[in-house]
């Protein structure tokens, strides 16, 4: 059999990257960008390979917010490059923080006229939490106000982050011509603006065009740059003390290993709609951004022993994966794409779901490749691809040999915060809606789905009023399903504020026969906000034999799914079970589950429990004029301001304001400030309802 395209690339050579940005950075017209650059050049196929990538995404701009593949394998220099899309709305976080777990290195686009906004803090801060290297794209030079330097000193001050210029920009806005690379000391200019625009390199030196000012930045930035680097290596800095210059070749060494360190962010100027600075982009990402070998190995637990293992990435280790997204895909069905951190898989592979205890299967194994799908034999460590044919397998499980189990750290994600009512048109409808809800809960883990049980009513929840609108568009287009919805419902949760000792739950009937007995006795105390729900078993002596301990798990988590306040999930508590007892004879699982559910009903209402509600973090940019409107608007809202800052001639404000408070936000602030300003919001944190809204709420459910 011939060897399969993937398996050519040596794991040094591949770099699983990622684009992330705030909405309108460029995103889009980047990743497009560079899948263009990359097809026409280094990938053997048809000519017209760029219009075909072009169609894909407008496939994208069709669905309006997700990319259609989550993962695009293309080449440069000889590397395999496999990108992760990232939307840009907020309300798709998921999207981003799963990508980011998957990644080894990430490319940030940045507004060269907006600098840092409210979303690129925030995909900072979830590319920190992984450890993400980082390259900087300061994107739209050509636009007006474009101002790198202003940029380059937000992101360091705002983000906290290493930013160094590594290329800088000739002229700006109409005058936006190319960039000077600082480190080979070479001006790079593009001639023309059309698709495929060719570019000089000219030895800085005798670039004719460059100004006195433009020569005196670069010298600057130039020496700040070598600076940087020598700083990271002490070998350099001996010799950058001695007045002794590093060769590029020794200064490229060092910068590759800082970056990977996180100790430097390279920042590079372009324009991906004008075509100028992406292929010094694509070099930067096979230069500096690290291969699956120069990364931390993957860890994760062996649900055998319980005990902490590692998996380096070594095609002939021991197979271990880690499922990120699944997708409904029109032409081959369900595709579960992972990430392989060890071993190598081949389709047809017998697998082992460590984290449900379960085996699978790997039917066909997909590379995506711009538009097209390239079937291949097997994918080994440091790759990443797409599955047809594993049932068992959802975003966040692993996948991994039965002989050497693990299960990797997972990817986690936040509570949604809105829901809707959703109901089918037509009795037809009804069983395509069923079908629809469950593919698309399959695909994301912030959508969720519950039935009220007394009204029969379909609530789907999410992290946003644009989120839970593309699902029910989605619905109508993919899965044909007309639907009526509700209006938009905030996620309430309910918590405990004070811990209760002893509580005791008895499920006993007798009735002719054989009889049901199950005892408990539990405690419950508060956790810490975003702390989630804890079960602990601290049963000793075999009170209560170990066959009944997870039915009354499974009858507490069933108690705590409706609370005792409005009937919301409770978080934030610990539950311990510490003391009960059995009958020979009577004892069942179904009676220790009532036990449970009856122990933790009264637990909660004798623990003081207490209403929830989700807080937005909101971000107003808005002309000077308006301030004051939006801020005693935002504070009418029950909004807590936290800061004002000057942009430009505009006012950035940010608030924390109760989701409750902030539906149908736009109209709002587009009526008040002539359609002038703009605003981003995400979920902060919950927080207890004021009692007299607390009161309202649970009167109006309970209706």
């Amino acid at each position: 059999m011939a060897e399969s395209h993937n398996t050519n690339t040596p794991i040094k050579d591949i770099r699983n990257i990622g684009i992330i940005a705030h909405i309108d950075a460029g995103k889009t017209t980047t990743t497009e960008r560079v899948l263009y650059y990359t097809g026409r050049t280094y990938k053997i196929g048809e000519v017209h390979e760029g219009e075909a990538v072009m169609d894909w995404m407008e496939q994208e701009q069709e669905r309006g917010i997700t990319i259609q593949s989550a993962a695009t394998t293309t080449f440069w220099l000889k590397h395999r490059i496999n990108i992760i899309d990232t939307p840009g709305h907020l309300d798709f976080t998921a999207e981003v923080e799963r990508a980011l777990r998957v990644l080894d290195g990430a490319v940030m686009v940045l507004d060269a006229s907006e600098g840092v906004q409210a979303q690129t803090e925030k995909v900072s801060r979830q590319a920190d939490k992984y450890n993400v290297s980082r390259i900087l794209f300061i994107n739209k030079m050509d636009k007006v106000g474009a101002d790198f330097v202003m940029t380059m000193n937000e992101v360091r001050d705002r983000l906290d982050l290493p930013a160094v210029a590594y290329n800088f920009p000739i002229g700006a806005e109409g005058d936006f011509k190319g960039v000077v690379d600082l480190l080979n000391y070479e001006a790079v200019v593009w001639s023309g603006e059309e698709l495929g625009a060719k570019f000089d390199k000219i030895p800085f030196d005798e670039y004719e065009e460059a100004t006195g000012e433009l020569r005196e930045q670069v010298k600057k930035y130039r020496e700040e740059l070598i600076e940087k680097i020598c700083e990271t290596d002490d070998v350099l800095l001996e010799k950058y003390l001695n007045g002794e210059e590093p060769s590029v070749d020794e200064l490229k060494i060092a910068l590759r290993k800082a970056v990977i360190d996180l100790r430097i962010v390279p920042l590079l100027a372009g324009s991906s709609l004008k075509n100028k600075g992406v292929q010094p982009l694509l070099d930067a990402v096979v230069w500096y951004l690290p291969s699956p070998a120069e990364v931390p190995a993957a860890k994760g637990v062996n649900p055998v022993t319980g005990e902490e293992e590692i998996r380096k990435p070594d095609p002939n280790g021991p197979f271990a994966a880690l499922a990120f997204k699944v997708q409904t895909d029109p032409y081959v069905g369900r595709l579960t794409y992972f990430r392989v951190y060890s071993g190598t898989i081949k389709s047809g592979d017998s697998v082992y779901n460590a984290t449900k205890g379960v085996k699978d299967r790997v039917g066909r194994i997909l590379l995506m490749h711009a538009n097209e799908r390239e079937e291949v034999e097997e994918l080994s460590a440091g790759n990443i691809g797409a599955s047809v044919g594993l049932k068992e397998t959802v975003t966040s499980e692993t996948i991994c040999s039965v002989e050497k189990p693990i299960v990797l750290d997972t990817i986690t994600f936040p509570d949604p915060v809105i829901a809707l009512a959703i109901e089918p048109k037509t009795k037809a409808d009804r069983e395509k809606l069923g079908e629809g809800l469950r593919k698309l809960q399959e695909e994301d883990p912030t959508f969720k789905l519950k039935t009220d049980e007394e009204t029969g009513q379909a609530l789907i929840s999410g992290m946003g009023e644009l989120h839970l609108e593309i699902m029910v568009d989605r619905l109508k287009r993919e899965f044909k399903v007309e639907t009526n919805v509700g209006r938009p419902q905030v996620a309430y949760r309910e918590a405990i504020t004070k811990p209760v000792k002893d509580v005791v739950g008895q499920y006993i009937r007798q009735s002719g026969g054989r009889g049901q007995y199950g005892h408990v006795v539990i405690d419950l105390e508060p956790l810490d906000r975003g702390m989630g729900r804890e079960f602990v078993n601290a049963i000793k002596g075999g009170v209560i034999p170990s066959e009944f301990i997870a039915p009354v798990e499974k009858g507490v988590y069933e108690a705590l799914d409706s609370g005792v306040v409005g009937g919301y999930p409770v978080q934030d508590i610990r539950i311990t079970l510490h003391d009960g007892s059995y009958h020979e004879v009577d004892s069942s699982e179904i009676a220790f589950k009532m036990a449970g559910t009856i122990a933790t009903k009264e637990g909660l209402k004798k623990a003081d429990p207490v209403l929830l509600e989700p807080i937005m973090e909101v971000q107003v940019v808005t002309p000077q004029e308006f301030m004051g409107d939006v801020i005693g608007d935002l504070s009418g809202k029950r909004g807590q301001i936290k800061e004002t800052s000057q942009r430009g001639n505009s006012v950035e404000i940010l608030a924390y304001v109760p989701i409750a408070e902030m539906f149908g936000y736009a109209t709002t602030l587009r009526s008040m400030t002539q359609g002038r300003a703009s605003f981003m919001m995400v979920p902060a944190r919950y927080e207890i309802v004021p009692k007299n809204i607390a009161e309202k709420v649970i009167s109006g459910a309970s209706e």
